[in-house]
């Protein structure tokens, strides 16, 4: 640049430009990531088709990415331009090691014991993202947002890039942007039972962080929306860097599952609720809760254009009549209901439901790639991203 001016970065560049923001939130379900991919790949391949480029990514379309869990190894990824098919040869290629299971006699010796280990899921986030990459990295070219819990403050931790909030503040002792990327992507996929937690330090404290899955964020959705337009987020951006605003020709928010399984149990009897069966069923419970809850506010919030029933009840919420006047949003959600209904009307009723509904299915890969498939032909449309607009 002239002058010898330094060049901004290009995450700084991008949040100095005007217009339309793109958004993406992951949700977190292990293994089950394939099935997301897939979807995933089909939203590639349309934007491929509208840009005529044919090395065009997700990050070149979306502004922000969220992830929780699987889904925070996915958006990771994107933010730092992979493609679609380089993020599922990695998980085809290392579902296996990243979900090595512990010595049997480890495992039925400690009551505490995790079911996996986790310096195979370590080894092969420091390969795929680079052992030296920090959340602050160059390499990552939109914001991008990963959900934790700390377990040492008994709080969420949704932890973001953007170069303006308080805690990524370059003179702050606890600057977040000099964390090491794997190290934080470990600690949103440290799932209580399958593996150990992660201990990071930052600043002089040392934090112990488990899956962002038993949060109220598994699905990120809006959670991402939030701090992607309050103003506490924002405080200390420059006056060239313009607010997000909000309504349905200036945001668009595309949420992408990993599969549910809400299924029912009349046998249940009260007695078998023991303190075992709680441990091995209230994770799972408030996940799907808390993914259900996020998608409920993206859909009242914004104006959903594809989402599939979220109960009985109030159906899918398309369309929807608010608190507010006027939409904040445009939204699209794409899951699957991995229950055999669900699966037969995808076309998928020769799939096992039992075999698809676990985190660590690593032998259901090819069948969650084919519902992930089912899923992106039924329900993914190029006018859902309304390219007059949101275009690439």
């Amino acid at each position: 640049m002239a002058g010898g001016e330094a060049r901004p970065s290009p995450l700084m560049e991008r949040l100095a430009r005007k217009g339309p923001r793109k958004l993406l939130a992951l949700d977190g379900g292990g293994i089950r990531g394939v099935l997301s991919l897939e979807i995933l790949a089909e939203m590639e391949k349309l934007l491929i088709k509208a840009s005529g480029r044919a090395d065009y990514r997700l990050a070149d379309y979306f502004d922000y990415v969220s992830g929780t869990s699987t889904g925070g190894i996915i958006a990771a990824g994107i933010a730092m331009g992979m493609s679609v098919a380089e993020m599922m040869d990695f998980y085809v290629q290392n579902g296996a090691a990243m979900f090595d299971k512990t010595g049997l006699f480890s495992y039925v010796t400690s009551f505490f014991q995790s079911k996996f280990q986790s310096s195979p899921l370590a080894k092969q986030l420091k390969t795929v993202f680079g052992e030296d990459t920090t959340l602050g990295s160059p390499r990552i070219r939109s914001l991008l947002l990963l959900v934790m819990r700390n377990a040492t403050t008994d709080s969420p931790w949704p932890i973001s890039n953007n170069p303006f909030a308080k805690y990524n503040d370059p003179a702050h002792p606890a600057n977040n942007l000099k964390l090491p990327l794997w190290q934080l992507v470990r600690a949103s996929t440290a799932a209580p039972t399958y593996f150990s937690p992660e201990v990071i330090t930052v600043g002089d404290k040392r934090f112990i962080f488990v899956d962002g899955g038993v949060t109220m964020y598994n699905n990120p959705a809006f959670q991402m929306f939030l701090m992607a337009t309050v103003g506490q987020y924002w405080s200390k951006a420059p006056a060239e860097i313009p607010r997000w605003n909000t309504g349905l020709d200036d945001m668009l928010i595309v949420s992408v599952g990993t599969g549910t399984s809400a299924g029912q149990n009349f046998s249940l009897r009260p007695e078998e609720m023991t303190i075992l069966f709680n441990a091995k069923t209230i994770p799972s419970a408030l996940m799907y809760a808390a993914l259900n809850e996020q998608d409920a506010l993206c859909r009242v919030f914004g104006e959903c254009v594809e989402g599939p029933p979220l109960d009985r009840e109030i159906g899918a919420l398309m369309p929807s009549h608010g608190p507010l006047d006027a939409k904040l949003f445009r939204y699209a959600r794409y899951n699957a209901e991995l229950t055999r209904e669900g699966l037969a009307a995808l076309g998928c009723g020769m799939i096992d439901p039992a075999k698809v509904q676990q985190l660590d299915s690593v032998d259901a890969i090819d069948d969650l790639r084919t519902i992930g498939r089912a899923v992106a032909a039924q329900r993914v449309k190029a006018d859902h991203f309304n390219f007059g607009v949101f275009k690439p």
